[in-house]
This record gives structure tokens, C-alpha cells and sequence, in this order.
């Protein structure tokens, strides 16, 4: 691959190579209806001139003649492509499984789905194992040569029951950098029995009241506010207008780092550096190392996130958050693990002190706006909080609320810190990247609920 990069006369080249094995298995209502195993690989080759050059292809004998033809395409400009100076490196990194993929065969993993499935009575009940291992190496012609391996494991279920004529669902997505230990960090069984206790009292439950409450959100909702409400409008390519015809704008723009978002306590992270977090990496896809990225400090705009392109249009450095979900796929501005950080309040102390409030513990639907300034989040399994007390559990509590209008109400965080795993959506083609979501519990006061 650097043989290649030689012969390409250009400001800046490289070649990247990703292969995937994946293998899926899913188990619906009792019975198996899928088993899954594939395998895809390619190479992009990414060259800057005047212009940029991006050529894809799956055969190793026709990467120099990919190369070739992106060196054209990066002449057809006569301008300056912004593109930051960084740092090269040369590296092997691995994240070693302590319960190995290859180990846990297909019969298990179908035995395993199944003893669960039994366990339950709901009438919908639905439930994927996936695995895969990426491997990767990445050259540039500024003397980077990172290779890596990375095993992931994902575990997702959706569940229904009905009661009176009454439909309620769930689901969620559990997901580990790393192999089946993930059924050591989780017991799966006991979850979806809790979820389908959970849902059969929520579905007898009455409508939460309207009026404005005191409201303390769980880590699941804190997940992906933090995700939507920050992450994403923090995505440097959004602030630029780069992706408004594909995924949406932002309402943040360049000027407003260091402008009041929300309560001075608020401090919202971006962290691919998180062990065993289901986005995690130690160089991003355009071989700058991972490092913790503050979104929100302080309750202010800080810091968005960068690939090289952007940096370079913005005039600092990157902070290694570019992403590609696949071998034929730029890498872009992503996240990785996006969560609230913690503070120091137990769930007793943030409740004690509200007289009239409502605990809105999980979600079941939400939607935001493509600026990701105005949103509406749907609770699923919420309570009434009187006089300190949790009391009777209420029916899909409703919050409508502005960014500013969310974090400017916080005034008190947990010290409890959890994540949800998730597949974040982007780009066009659409790129699928394994990420993590969460936070402690927060208290807001003086919310409007419906």
C-alpha cells in the first residue's frame, strides 16, 4: 500500500482497508427466523490536490488503479482543499475478547436466545445476537501506518404485551468493544423479565397528568438527549452546512463556542476512549488518536466534533472523530460514547425535595427537529413523585422542550452513571456507526408536561 502512495503525486494520499465478519442470529416469537454470516472488505483511497479524490474497490489487484483515477478526480479542482496538519503514527492495536467470538457457535448462541424466549410469556417478543470482528490498516503518504483489530457484540430485543386491548412495547440495544463477555456484564434473562413486568404495569397505568413538574430523568433518556441535543449539533460538518441536504443542519454555529447552553454543572462528553464502550477506538479512521472531547462544560458550547476536513476549515486541529462505517464509506465527524458526566447526588437526594414531580425513568419515542433544537421526548416507564415519595406509575409523560430550555433547568445531576448501546444513523450514502449513549440521573426544575 505504500508502494502505491509513491506513485501518487498529490499534497496528500492515502489508502484505507477495513474487512468485516459479522454473524447474526434472531430468534422471534419461539422460533429461529434467521441465522446470518458474511464477510465484506475493500479499500478507499482518498487523494488531495486542488480538489479531493475518493475511489472504492473490493479486488486488491485494482487499488493502484483506484488510486489513479482519485489522483484525476483530485485535479479537477484548481483550489486550496482545507485538510489540518497533523501528527503520523505508526501502530498495532487490538481489543482482545475475554469469552472469544469464534468460540460461542451458532448452536449456543440459537440455545441461549431460545432458553430466554421460554422464559417469557409476552405475545411479541424479539430478540438479535450479532457479532463481528473488523480488521483494519491505514497508510497515508505523511507516514502513518496503523493496523487494528476489533471485536464487537450486540444484543438487541423489542417486546410487547397487551392488556385490555391496550398495546405497550420496549426495546433496547446492549452492545461491548469486545466478545461474549458481554453475557458476563449482563444478565439478559433476568432484564426482559423485569422489562416484561415493567410493561404490563405500564400498560394499566393512567395518563401522566399535565401541568409543570419538577422532572428527573433516568440514564436511558439522559442517553439520548445527550446524543441528540448535543452530540449532533456539535458534529462540525452540521455547523459548516456539509450535511443540511442529508442529515440535518445545526442550530450551533462557529461563533458560539463558549456561549451559555445551560446550568453552570452541565458538562456533556464525547469519549471513544471508554474500555469496552460499543464505539470505542484508539485512532479514528483517519489515523489521529481518540481522545476525550468536552461538548458542553461548564454549562458553555466548547468543543465540536472534527475529521481532518473540517479542522482544516475551521482552522485547528482535529480531535480524531472521524468515523466510516465501511470500507467504501468516507470517514465524517461521529461519536462514540456520548453521555452526561456525573456529579455527586444519590436518586434519594435528588427526589427528597420535590413536592410535585415526575420520574420519567425510561423512553418509548422521541423526535427532534433538524437543527436538533426543538424535541420531544415520550416517556415509558414513569412515576408521579409526591412530597419526596415515588408514588402510582403514569402513562407516557410528555416533554416538549427547546436545548437551551433542557439544560438551563438541570440543577442537580447523579453521581450514578450508566450507558445504552445504539447504531447512529448519518450521511448520504447512510453510514451506521456503533455507538454508546447515557449519563446519570438529572433533576430539571419548573418542566411543562403534558
Amino acid at each position: 500500500m505504500r508502494k502505491i502512495l509513491e506513485k501518487i503525486d498529490a499534497k496528500y494520499a492515502e489508502i484505507r482497508y477495513m474487512k468485516i465478519k459479522s454473524n447474526q442470529v434472531v430468534v422471534k416469537n419461539g422460533t429461529v427466523s434467521a441465522v446470518e454470516s458474511s464477510e465484506e472488505g475493500g479499500f478507499a483511497v482518498r487523494v488531495i490536490n486542488g480538489g479531493v479524490g475518493f475511489v472504492s474497490t473490493n479486488s486488491v489487484d485494482k487499488v493502484a488503479e483506484a488510486a489513479q483515477l482519485a489522483e484525476k478526480l483530485s485535479k479537477k479542482r484548481d483550489g486550496k482543499f482545507p485538510f489540518s496538519q497533523e501528527k503520523s503514527y505508526e501502530d498495532f492495536w487490538e481489543v482482545k475478547e475475554k469469552r472469544k467470538i469464534e468460540n460461542f457457535g451458532t448452536e449456543e448462541k440459537i440455545e441461549f436466545l431460545m432458553d430466554i424466549d421460554k422464559s417469557l410469556s409476552a405475545p411479541m417478543k424479539i430478540q438479535f445476537l450479532h457479532d463481528k470482528i473488523i480488521k483494519k490498516i491505514y497508510v497515508n503518504s505523511e507516514g502513518s501506518l496503523i493496523k487494528a483489530r476489533i471485536p464487537r457484540v450486540e444484543y438487541y430485543y423489542m417486546m410487547g404485551v397487551i392488556e385490555n386491548g391496550n398495546f405497550e412495547q420496549g426495546y433496547r440495544q446492549y452492545g461491548i468493544t469486545g466478545g461474549y463477555e458481554i453475557l458476563d456484564l449482563w444478565n439478559f434473562k433476568d432484564i426482559l423479565l423485569q422489562e416484561e413486568k415493567t410493561l404490563r404495569k405500564v400498560v394499566k397505568a393512567k395518563k401522566s397528568p399535565e401541568g409543570t413538574f419538577d422532572l428527573v430523568v433516568g440514564p436511558e433518556v439522559a442517553g439520548i438527549i445527550a446524543h441528540e441535543s448535543c452530540g449532533h449539533p456539535s458534529e462540525a460538518d452540521r455547523i459548516m452546512g456539509r450535511e443540511a441536504a442529508q442529515a440535518g443542519e445545526s442550530f450551533i454555529k462557529q461563533s458560539m463556542v463558549g456561549e451559555k447552553i445551560g446550568s453552570e454543572i452541565v458538562n456533556v462528553v464525547d469519549d471513544p476512549t471508554v474500555p469496552g464502550s460499543f464505539g470505542y477506538y484508539k485512532y479514528d479512521d483517519e489515523g489521529i488518536p481518540a481522545k476525550r472531547r468536552y461538548l458542553y462544560k461548564e454549562g458553555k458550547i466548547n468543543e465540536f466534533l472534527h475529521n481532518r476536513e473540517s479542522a482544516g476549515r475551521m482552522g485547528t486541529k482535529s480531535n480524531g472523530a472521524a468515523r466510516s462505517s465501511s470500507w467504501n464509506r468516507e470517514p465524517i465527524p461521529r461519536m462514540s460514547t456520548t453521555f452526561f458526566e456525573p456529579r455527586d447526588y444519590s436518586f434519594e437526594e435528588l427526589i427528597e425535595d420535590v413536592k410535585r414531580g415526575i420520574y420519567m425513568k425510561s423512553f418509548t419515542e422521541w423526535n427532534i427537529d433538524d437543527i436538533r433544537y426543538n424535541q420531544k421526548y415520550v416517556g415509558k416507564e414513569a412515576y408521579v413523585i409526591e412530597n419526596g415519595e415515588l408514588k402510582e406509575p403514569v402513562k407516557r409523560p410528555i416533554l416538549e422542550i427547546t436545548t437551551p430550555g433542557f439544560y438551563s433547568r438541570i440543577d442537580a445531576i447523579g453521581k450514578d452513571l450508566e450507558f445504552y448501546a445504539g447504531t447512529c444513523g448519518k450521511g448520504d450514502p447512510m453510514q451506521g456507526v456503533d455507538v454508546w449513549m447515557g449519563g446519570p440521573h438529572l433533576r430539571l426544575r419548573n418542566i411543562r408536561m403534558r
